[in-house]
């Protein structure tokens, strides 16, 4: 098959593209339908490199690619990219060409693979879950195309690795109008540009996903008038930004399994036990409510392991009297949660516990409430300085004696990070958008605010040094107001006692 491409190539190099995929759709189509009609049958389930309604009805849907995803969203989210590419173009009659990747494979030791986790970008707008694959959107003032270049079918490499879903199949599977071998995507894309050296080329040359193909992307590069790539990232996070409906759904599943999962921790927690334990804990009551793994290393922290707020050791013997704050979420369907519960491990917080803990949710409480008047996370971050700081003086935290500006920095040094960020494929979820702009209806953040008290934190009274507190939600933003899509995870304190003992 590819010798024939070979001489097409040699024959005529500047039509290669379209003629090579012409002449893989003819080489194709009858595998398609053939292929289809067996699974059907049953006779072939494993044809594809990831779940289909047929080997997997219980988790994807017939008219779905992902589970509670269907084939007419990926349609909708291209459609959504080809016009935010082309609105407001200087040079409209220009050939642009989107290039976007899979993660490959990534081994922790000779042929030992860590667990794949699939480029959420290259997987929002394709659907396909198998590495090294790359998706190409050309569009030219026509119907644009989208082309989707896949590993070909090779029984060794799948008696090792499982089935992959190949050149046959991809095109029904994932919508695209045509499907190529990976090893066909240089030449592809070199006749693209030599048809039209003006093309303009959309590639994230900053975060490097494919090594091998970074390299090829910026020779051929050099084939272009420009030499230089346009940066689709802000056009993707932008898209993904506001969530569908389906997603929506599948937002509020992760939530509600992270918050069932962080309420059994919370019972099963005792003294005397090891960080390491409630980490497993976690991690197997997300897995058993069907999430497919946690969304990010946890963070578990007894005690004054709290103040350190990316603390993911989780090798500490919790003592008596302290208290744990736990960071976890899950990702369910490729979607992701994220919450953070402080409950003392003994069932009872003590005064200076109990005070400083009254404090930090009467000031979350506050802030998911003012969500309804749309503001920037920016602008809850402030908000959240000066509610913080306020409350921190009624307590006797900080003085009263100094003025609005010195409060704002000394709230901040006790809440040294951000109230909120977006949330969904990703936790830290479209990091290109700015937190500046005002929230909107579809989008999903998180309102964490809290408290971290070491020797060196000024103003600090003695009695509450060591001790470290957050809370964290997660929110879906609608025209009615917040919704708190984690709220089956209690957070009063009487709530949290309970729990506790």
């Amino acid at each position: 098959m590819f010798g024939n491409a070979k001489q097409l190539l040699r024959r005529t190099p500047n039509k290669f593209g379209s003629q090579l995929l012409a002449y893989f759709s003819a080489e194709t189509s009858l595998k398609s339908n053939l292929t289809q009609r067996e699974c059907v049958r049953g006779s072939y389930l494993p044809a594809c490199g990831q779940p289909t309604s047929t080997s997997h009805p219980h988790l994807v849907k017939f008219g779905d690619v992902l589970p509670g995803i269907s084939l007419e969203e990926f349609k909708r989210r291209r459609s959504k990219l080809v016009e935010s590419i082309t609105t407001n173009l200087k040079n409209v009659l220009k050939q642009q060409i989107v290039v976007i990747p899979a993660s490959p494979k990534i081994y922790m030791s000779d042929k030992i693979p860590y667990v794949f986790r699939q480029n959420t970008d290259f997987l929002y707008f394709s659907g396909c879950q198998e590495p090294d694959s790359i998706l190409v959107l050309t569009c030219n003032g026509d119907k644009p195309l989208y082309t989707l270049f896949v590993r070909a079918r090779d029984e060794h490499s799948e008696l090792w690795d499982g089935p992959r879903t190949g050149v046959e199949m991809a095109t029904e599977i994932f919508g695209t109008d045509h499907a190529l071998p990976i090893t066909e995507f240089e030449r592809f894309l070199t006749s693209l540009i030599q048809e039209d050296k003006s093309s303009i080329v959309w590639y994230d040359h900053a975060d490097v996903i494919q090594p091998i193909l970074h390299k090829k992307m910026c020779q051929l590069i050099k084939l272009t008038d420009s030499q230089i790539f346009a940066s689709p990232k802000i056009l993707f996070h932008q898209i993904r930004l506001i969530k569908s409906a389906c997603e929506i759904d599948l937002m509020r599943e992760s939530c509600k399994i992270a918050s069932d999962a962080i309420v059994k921790t919370i019972q099963f927690s005792k003294p005397g036990m090891s960080e390491h334990q409630l980490f497993a804990t976690v991690d197997y009551e997300c897995r058993m409510r069907g999430a497919e793994y946690l969304a990010y290393p946890p963070v578990v922290a007894g005690g004054r392991n709290a103040n350190v707020i990316h603390y993911i050791s989780n090798n500490q013997i919790i003592q008596s009297g302290d208290m744990v704050l736990m960071d976890a979420g899950c990702e369910y369907h490729g979607y992701s949660s994220d919450i953070t519960r402080t409950w003392p491990i003994a069932g009872k917080f003590t005064p200076e516990q109990k005070v400083l803990y009254e404090v930090v949710l009467d000031v979350q409480k506050n802030l998911i409430k003012s969500l309804k008047e749309m503001p920037s996370l920016d602008n809850a971050f402030r908000h959240m300085c000066l509610l913080l700081g306020e409350r921190l003086q009624e307590i006797g935290v900080i003085p009263k004696n100094i003025d609005k500006n010195e409060l704002l920095t000394a709230a901040y040094a006790y809440c040294p990070h951000h109230v909120s960020h977006y949330l969904g494929m990703d936790v830290h979820d479209t990091g290109k958008i700015s937190r500046s702009i005002r929230i909107q209806p579809g989008m999903i953040i998180t309102i964490e605010p809290g408290v971290y008290i070491t020797s060196k934190t000024p103003y600090a009274p003695p009695n509450f040094h060591g001790l470290g507190i957050r809370i964290e939600d997660d929110v879906l933003i609608t025209e009615n107001g917040p919704e708190v899509l984690t709220k089956n995870c209690p957070k009063e304190l009487a709530e949290i006692e309970t729990l506790a003992s």
